[in-house]
């Protein structure tokens, strides 16, 4: 059978339950890599080459099983809808389409609530720009403070919804994050920011690498181990 890049495949589980796998090519892949999209409910199966589509394809067939496991812990889909509880800066948060005039804010109480008025069909929308600011601000700071301290200069700064990175950082100094790290704890945001702030000085995971980020965020062990252990629950918010 011939696969094509983007291609989505359906397996049997165990219990006859089906399970979609989508097939990728990327070329900085090393190897055949089999992960979960938590947001789509799927698993990806990636190859550095279109000719190892197809081992890519044996590769997630092989390891049904443990894709079934996995996709069965996901965390539930949390909507950006009326009466929802979201996380915001690592705390609970109500959502409502209910409040005065016309501009999201947030509301103090024992849960602080998120009034973004308007129609409730397009709540998810106003809590997401709102969301999507809010997180520009916080890493915006961060970035600049973490910089300061290590000397470095950035060319930029963007937000976006990235699945598979919660930063980045280009030889050229653009530092991209996700904004769904307004969701977490902000001193979680602030090591992602650290983290990035010294590619700046070594593009790599050395020593050197950690050394810059622990003068930044001393404590850095335990905020990746957070990242590592609540990044699903991140994901799957207003997936």
């Amino acid at each position: 059978m011939a696969y094509n890049n983007g291609q989505t495949m359906t397996l049997d589980g165990p219990g006859g339950h089906k399970i979609k796998v989508r097939l990728e090519v990327n070329s900085k892949a090393r190897r055949l890599i089999l992960r979960l999209d938590e947001r789509r409910r799927e698993a990806v199966a990636i190859a550095p080459t279109r000719r190892q589509i197809k081992d890519a394809a044996a590769f997630a067939a092989e390891r049904v099983d443990w894709i079934s496991s996995r996709l069965q812990h996901l965390p539930e889909i949390v909507s950006f809808e009326e009466g929802s509880i979201i996380s915001y800066r690592g705390k609970p948060c109500h959502l409502t389409a209910e409040g005065d005039g016309r501009l999201a804010r947030m509301i103090p109480g024992e849960i602080p609530t998120l009034s973004a008025p308007g129609d409730p069909e397009t709540l998810d929308q106003r809590v997401l720009r709102y969301l999507k600011k809010q997180a520009r601000a916080d890493i915006t700071r961060a970035v600049k403070r973490h910089a300061a301290t290590l000397g470095v200069e950035y060319k930029g700064i963007s937000v976006k919804d990235t699945r598979s990175r919660w930063g980045s950082c280009t030889a050229d100094g653009q530092l991209s994050f996700s904004w769904r790290l307004i969701m977490a704890p902000s001193d979680v945001l602030d090591y992602v920011a650290a983290h990035e702030c010294a590619h700046l000085l070594e593009m790599n995971h050395s020593p050197r690498f950690w050394a810059h980020v622990a003068t930044c965020c001393p404590d850095w062990k335990r905020l990746r181990s957070w990242l590592r252990t609540h990044g699903m629950e991140l994901q799957a918010a207003g997936a």
